[in-house]
């Protein structure tokens, strides 16, 4: 991961650290939202993952879906399925 993404990844490490045990595990995705904001940016870097992260963070409420949805790249069985 670069330096820039280990930046990006420090608040999400956080939430994981201090907040996810006392929210609960509701999350609508596999993988969770934090674990896809994680694998985003070592895969992707700053920009992309960050980007891919605030992406995936803006569809997670009640209409926004639901499901396996994996970071692009991660599952190129999906990524053929999904986006030809």
């Amino acid at each position: 991961m670069t330096p820039l993404a280990h930046l990006v990844a420090m608040p999400v490490r956080a939430y994981r650290l201090l907040l996810s045990p006392w929210v609960g595990h509701g999350c609508r995705f596999q993988p969770t939202c934090s674990a896809y904001a994680l694998e985003a940016l070592e895969r992707h870097g700053a920009v992309k993952g960050g980007y891919l992260m605030v992406h995936r963070l803006c569809r997670c409420h009640p209409w926004g879906g639901h499901g396996y949805d994996p970071v692009p790249g991660a599952d190129p069985d999906f990524d053929r399925a999904h986006h030809p």
